[in-house]
């Protein structure tokens, strides 16, 4: 995810402190990973040297000063610019699991027992985002149906290596 361009685009509807960007931020997107302050204002430092953002107010009242962003329309063009370039699908060919699993082969462990523990694992994870989704408002349950797709294939992937187990074997270990 693009955090300059995100926090660009919360800018759209008008302007804000970091600390409510990073609570805007938090609130819609960073519920599993919430955003760090250094991270909030450092991106802004950033966005204001490219001219993407401006200082619309400084505050001092009772503490240190609270600069209000706003976006500028070079920000405005950049975030309609990045909204409308497809993401690059990502085939996960280089995989941890899957390494895992040929090592295991090569080093004569249980790669049977390791996609078990995997398959537990990823159902585990199921069931929690499955509650979730089950309390959660709209976005919520968009963001873990995408989750529970993703797992789902994993699946089906642990599935189909555990049913080739034995040919892959001949192939890795000579």
């Amino acid at each position: 995810m693009s955090i300059g361009h995100t926090l660009l685009g919360l800018l759209e509807s008008g302007p804000r402190h970091g600390y409510d960007l990073k609570r805007a931020f938090d609130e819609k997107f960073g519920q599993d990973r919430p955003l760090h302050y250094g991270q909030v204002y450092a991106t802004m430092s950033r966005l204001l040297k490219n001219g993407l953002v401006e200082i619309d107010g400084v505050e001092t009242e009772g503490g240190p000063e609270r600069k209000r962003y706003a976006i500028t329309e070079a920000g405005v063009t950049d975030v309609a610019t990045w909204l409308a370039q497809p993401e690059k699908p990502e085939p996960y060919l280089h995989s941890t699991l899957y390494t895992k699993v040929v090592l295991a082969l090569l080093t004569g462990r249980s790669a049977a027992d390791l996609l078990d523990a995997q398959r537990s694992e990823h159902l585990r994870l199921m069931r929690v985002l499955t509650d979730r989704k089950r309390k959660g408002d709209l976005a919520d349950q968009l963001i873990c149906d995408h989750a529970l797709f993703h797992l789902e294939a994993d699946l089906r992937w642990l599935e189909l290596t555990a049913a080739r187990l034995d040919k892959l074997t001949e192939v890795i270990v000579p």
